[in-house]
């Protein structure tokens, strides 16, 4: 089965985010490829950009959370766009929690985490760095939705 692997746009802070998103779900990077290492090819960027995120890589089980910044040359990310959230299917109430309240530390709660009228356990949030999550558990799946 193919996985689905969420990747993320961020206006110069990506580096940030991931250092927060892995100290939420522990690991470790699996690539971190900064603008400045792409020297001579059409991903290379100003300067001012050199330091920023190419590309990151931070595997969460099987899957893996990419991003990148977007240099200032191809304008901003609207961080207060809403069409996409990441989705986590946890493996118990505990890791829901437990994820729910890492990642949602400093950001806003649109729905506390709780007994949805679906039966399974769900909350929704958007992160510090505005970025939308939904945690659910449903023990009918047990984490494999």
């Amino acid at each position: 089965m193919a996985l689905i692997n969420p990747h993320i746009n961020f206006n110069g802070n990506a580096e940030e985010a991931f250092n927060f998103y892995r100290s939420v779900f522990g690991g470790e990077f699996a690539m971190i490829l900064r603008f400045k290492d792409m020297a001579s090819s059409e991903f290379s960027a100003a300067e001012k950009d050199a330091d920023k995120i190419m590309h990151i890589a931070l595997p969460i089980g099987k899957n893996i959370l990419m991003a990148n910044d977007i240099p200032e040359r191809m304008g901003r990310v609207n961080e207060n766009e809403n069409r996409s959230k990441i989705a986590i299917s946890a493996e118990s109430r505990e890791e829901a929690d437990k994820l729910f309240n890492g990642l949602s530390a400093g950001g806003s709660i649109e729905m506390p985490i709780g007994d949805s009228p679906w039966g399974s356990y769900f909350g929704m949030f958007r992160d510090k760095f505005g970025i939308e999550w939904m945690v659910d558990y449903d023990p009918k799946y047990n984490g494999q939705v």
